[in-house]
């Protein structure tokens, strides 16, 4: 097998999306060895799933835990587990654990007023995956992100399309210090359960959305929520929705505006993405090794399969156009040839 070489630069197409300066672990970034880089560029151009790691939520009071307890573990029903694998199990040892938590963090004299009892994270994979491997490549991450330092507890959910684990961990921990997550610490979380999901059988990836080409962000949970029940008919919509859709209009409409300064800025990125990955793919074609070769030509059909680059504005203009033509194509079909003065 001949020397694996990268371009120059090309670390910036999986460089995570955080400070410059900021906390970030080493398995973050391209600067692992050869047959690591090797198998990512694999995973990127096979678009393996993604994992979502995220933040739901914290509690800063002792109902507050207790009720979130009982909703992960649907009111005891759900086995919990902790840190030393023991099983939390039924109405009454769901409760004991919310009090157990609560008094230690009562008896904290350095406590401030506020201060969050508990974080918790929802750790999930696309519809489909092995929910048991999901469970125990859970288990296995927090295991190795937290239990040194902190209690917590997981329960599995496959209640869902999507299988997920819920888990709930003590904001203070063992030596007293704070659990506040930056977006450093939740990049790394995501690298070291993607890790762990492959360590158990499933494939899986943490990359940034710029590494695929996806530009728009996914809805927040409470604006998709705040859409519903416009859609719905139940609200009303808002000034910065109104903002939105005026300006979608706009572009559907009124011709063609000049591009916002973050499109501009969002459009120059993905070239310089692209152009890396181009320029990899093409190191990788001039290899003595054929597996090399046909990576790099994986690599670039993966990169001219990616969608142009989009923004929320564009999106909403399309769908306002869409709109449109089905209101003027049901006109047509009402009225015919007829005069519709």
């Amino acid at each position: 097998m001949t020397e694996f070489r990268t371009v120059a630069g090309f670390e910036d197409v999986w460089r995570p999306p955080v400070r410059t300066g900021a906390r970030r672990p080493e398995e973050v970034l391209s600067g692992a060895g050869a047959g690591a880089v090797r198998a990512r560029l694999r995973r990127i151009v096979r678009r393996a799933p993604e994992v979502m790691v995220k933040v739901t939520g914290r509690t800063r009071d002792a109902a507050h835990l207790a009720a979130h307890l009982s909703y992960i573990t649907r009111n005891g029903e759900l086995a919990a587990e902790d840190r030393d694998g023991f099983a939390v199990e039924g109405r009454r040892e769901v409760a004991d654990l919310a009090r157990d938590w609560a008094a230690a963090e009562l008896m904290d004299s350095r406590r401030r007023t506020g201060s969050p009892y508990s974080l918790h994270l929802i750790l999930s994979m696309p519809a489909g995956t092995d929910a048991i491997r999901l469970r125990d490549a859970a288990r296995a991450f927090a295991a190795e992100a937290f239990a040194a330092e902190r209690e917590y507890v997981l329960v599995l959910h496959t209640d869902t399309p999507h299988p997920h684990v819920h888990l709930a961990l003590r904001a203070r921990s063992d030596d007293g210090r704070r659990l506040s997550p930056k977006k450093a610490d939740l990049e790394a979380w995501r690298q070291g359960f993607a890790r762990s999901l492959r360590e158990h059988g499933i494939e899986a990836e943490a990359t940034p959305r710029r590494a695929r080409g996806v530009t728009r962000k996914a809805e927040r949970g409470p604006l998709r929520r705040m859409r519903q029940r416009m859609e719905a008919g139940r609200a009303e919509l808002g000034r910065v929705a109104r903002d939105k859709i005026r300006q979608a209009a706009v572009l559907a409409f009124g011709g063609a505006p000049e591009p916002t300064p973050w499109e501009k800025q969002l459009a120059l990125r993905q070239q310089r993405i692209r152009r890396l990955y181009l320029a990899q793919a093409k190191l990788l074609q001039a290899s003595g090794d054929a597996a090399d070769r046909s990576l790099g030509l994986a690599v670039e059909a993966f990169v001219r399969s990616l969608r142009p680059p989009d923004t929320e504005r564009l999106a909403l203009a399309r769908e306002l156009r869409a709109a449109n033509a089905r209101v003027r194509r049901q006109v047509d079909r009402t009225y015919g040839g007829k005069d519709r003065s």
